[in-house]
């Protein structure tokens, strides 16, 4: 995996990506499959849903100490009205708080790809789940319109967007590329735009004739009737994008906001300290949210505070809680961050790990730069020559400077690292 540095890019609108040629439909899931919290904790079964008429200013629920997650948070959701929101796990999981009701998740299914995004209908009493294979799962009242669940990606999907009445969207993967499907318009992509940093995020105009896309360096691309209006500040991590009337706000990891066109800002926790990046963001009407790996949400504006999941965490598995043990002997790496660059480098390399070319090296494809700029502990100085669990912990130290978290195992060629 050739690990991207950072790089600004100047934002054009370049030809149209074509779209699939057969709409073939993907994964739909009933809704009631899964009755109150799927993603609870040992011995939970009970929906966390606080009252309708919470007051905003008074938090329905207390925060999410001492609760254990079966999966981290990688998404939040609003409603339209801006009184409830859900938040969801890399398991599909779905907790619902203020108005939003619980329409059903994929907590209980056995996931191809794990999920990366959620969107609300028009309506509220419903939502869509994209996976990272661009699987969609429609719960509610939202309308499946077809996905790229059975087809091969070059890249994975990193989120979904609706149209305006809902009877359609796109689906946005890590290269630039666009899928609509439904009433969503094809207007162009940033494919071939952004090679050196993998796109994150999508937000539509409000008529839906337009839409940004962010990558991770806050470099935005604008097509159809969406007007480009800046870039994030140089060396910004960026998580996502949200659209507001004619402009959009970009959040990056530390939850600093940037807004442009137009777009209002009410604050932000950059400069503060953050127990768990800010990983997610949604607009409400005169406000927005952001929301932390986990699940500790940040109102804005207009948007209400009814309480979140922060301070959670995530169950280990058996074979992960032993690990931990000598996680001091692994350089401090979890059971899970070794998963991960693992799977990503018999996906690549076939569980070859001393691989040495002119430009990459090693079992996860480091470029000769970025192995000599994130090698800080004394490691050999060709990743050829180090150990797997070198190689991973110096992925890690990537990882967490580049994207946010120590967590995060990205890659362009399909290998994902869940």
């Amino acid at each position: 995996m050739a690990f991207p540095m950072p790089h600004f890019a100047t934002p054009y609108v370049g030809a149209p990506r074509r779209k699939p040629g057969a709409r073939k439909p993907g994964r739909r899931l009933l809704t009631g499959v899964c009755a109150g919290l799927c993603a609870c904790a040992a011995g939970g079964s009970s929906l966390l849903l606080a009252p309708a008429g919470a007051s905003q200013d008074t938090p329905a629920l207390p925060t999410g100490t001492g609760l254990v997650l079966n999966a981290p948070i990688v998404d939040v959701a609003a409603t339209p009205g801006g009184h409830g929101y859900w938040e969801v796990g890399s398991d599909g999981g779905v907790f619902s708080f203020g108005n939003a009701a619980f329409f059903g998740s994929t907590g209980s299914l056995a996931l191809n790809r794990p999920i990366v995004g959620m969107q609300a209908t028009p309506d509220a009493k419903g939502y869509w789940e994209v996976a990272s294979d661009g699987g969609v799962f429609a719960l509610g009242d939202a309308g499946f319109y077809g996905s790229t669940g059975s087809l091969d990606l070059t890249s994975p999907v990193v989120g979904l967007d609706p149209t305006p009445d809902g009877k359609g969207y796109w689906e946005v993967a890590s290269d630039g590329g666009i899928f609509s499907f439904g009433d969503a318009g094809f207007f162009g992509s940033a494919v071939g735009m952004s090679d050196n940093s993998p796109i994150v995020g999508l937000a539509s105009t409000s008529d839906g004739k337009g839409y940004w896309e962010v990558s991770a360096s806050g470099s935005v691309f604008a097509f159809g009737n969406a007007a480009f209006a800046g870039n994030a500040p140089a060396g910004t991590s960026v998580v996502g994008i949200n659209a507001d009337h004619h402009g959009y706000r970009l959040v990056s990891s530390g939850g600093g906001v940037f807004a442009y066109h137009g777009a209002a800002f009410y604050g932000s926790t950059g400069g503060l300290h953050l127990n768990q990046p800010v990983i997610g963001t949604a607009s409400t009407p005169g406000g927005y949210l952001s929301v932390a790996a986990d699940g500790g949400i940040f109102a804005f504006g207009g948007a209400g505070y009814f309480g979140s999941l922060g301070g959670s965490t995530v169950r280990q598995a058996p074979a992960a809680a032993a690990a931990a043990a000598s996680a001091q002997a692994n350089y401090g790496l979890t059971t899970y961050q070794i998963g991960l660059w693992d799977h990503v480098n018999m996906c690549e390399e076939g569980g070859v790990w001393d691989v040495d070319g002119p430009r990459f090296a090693g079992g996860l494809g480091f470029t000769r730069a970025n192995w000599a700029a994130f090698n800080t502990f004394g490691f050999p100085s060709d990743a050829a020559d180090a150990s797997p669990l070198q190689q991973i912990r110096v992925a890690v130290a990537f990882a967490e400077a580049y994207w946010g978290s120590p967590n995060a195992a990205p890659d362009e060629h399909g290998c994902a690292g869940y």
